[in-house]
């Protein structure tokens, strides 16, 4: 049964951003279609490099390699649920999306001990807990630009409820989102041109968090473990993204036209300002299940 009160970003208007073209993606992302802030290590890093050691990254901090099963909530076209099963040892590895397309990339993958399943989170009941919880660049879609703190904070509740709820005791989920930095919501939201165009034009019915929002959701749910912020990592990985479809252009133009090319320049452009400024941040963020205490613990144990 299908959860009556869906949190965030519709399925349409996911669909509309993700579902656009395979095809545009392949020619500006690395070969693996990683769409979102990558680690940089070294000076001379490539992309492919960055995106995969976020991945590595991710799944250590899971505690995912090894693990009999792991969820990715919110899974792309698929990298993480790859890698987790070719070089991390992971038996089983389950992705949701509401991405039609992301779904066909990662089943004609055909990758043994790999599932893919187009659905919310709200509505996942998959029999039994996971050993670990991966999401990346999903926690962005769960709130709307209109809704006000006390309703963006209660649909965050919801899902580090229901993550919590999926994980086995002591489990691990290991997040990335990005959020509003150093400047104040509101005024982003009703001043800034960047804001309205990336609202209105690239991610439709979505706001992000800001970490307030984030501390205050997963109060009795989750605790952190270790969080940092890698705003410029961000920076850097919107710039690669710019450069690789400049470089591109005519293919891309011929892929989707030549309006969408000039609508994406400028989503990347922004953003890469964004994060590069602190008007944006990028965290990632380890946290670990909260388990019912069995009795009060004094001063003298």
């Amino acid at each position: 049964m299908q959860n009556a009160t869906p949190v965030g970003a519709s399925a349409q208007a996911i669909q509309d951003h993700y579902d656009l073209s395979n095809d545009f993606y392949r020619l500006w992302l690395d070969s693996n279609l990683v769409y979102s802030g990558a680690m940089w290590g070294e000076e001379n890093d490539d992309l492919e490099a960055a995106q995969l050691r976020k991945l590595d990254y991710h799944i250590r901090e899971a505690r995912a390699a090894g693990a009999a099963r792991i969820l990715d909530i919110g899974c792309g076209w698929g990298a993480l649920l790859a890698r987790s099963v070719k070089v991390h040892g992971v038996g089983r590895a389950t992705g949701i999306t509401l991405s039609n397309a992301q779904k066909e990339w990662i089943e004609a993958l055909a990758l043994p001990g790999v599932e893919v399943r187009l659905e919310s989170w709200q509505d996942h009941a998959p029999g039994q807990p996971y050993d670990a919880i991966v999401s990346i660049g999903a926690f962005e879609h769960f709130a709307q630009l209109d809704e006000d703190e006390a309703r963006k904070v209660s649909n965050y509740r919801l899902f580090f409820s229901k993550a919590r709820e999926l994980l086995k005791r002591g489990g691990r989920l290991s997040l990335q989102t990005f959020a509003y930095g150093s400047s104040r919501r509101r005024e982003l939201a009703q001043d800034a041109e960047s804001t309205r165009f990336l609202a209105k034009e690239i991610f439709r019915e979505t706001d992000p968090p800001r970490l307030a929002n984030i501390a205050e959701a997963i109060e009795g749910h989750f605790e952190i473990i270790q969080m940092h912020n890698d705003r410029e990592g961000y920076a850097r990985t919107c710039k690669a993204w710019l450069d690789n479809m400049r470089v591109a252009r005519d293919k891309v133009i011929a892929c989707v036209g030549e309006a969408v090319y000039e609508r994406y320049q400028r989503y990347l452009s922004y953003s890469y300002i964004g994060f590069k400024s602190g008007n944006l941040d990028l965290y990632r963020i380890s946290l670990q299940r909260v388990e019912p205490r069995l009795k009060r613990v004094s001063a003298t144990e």
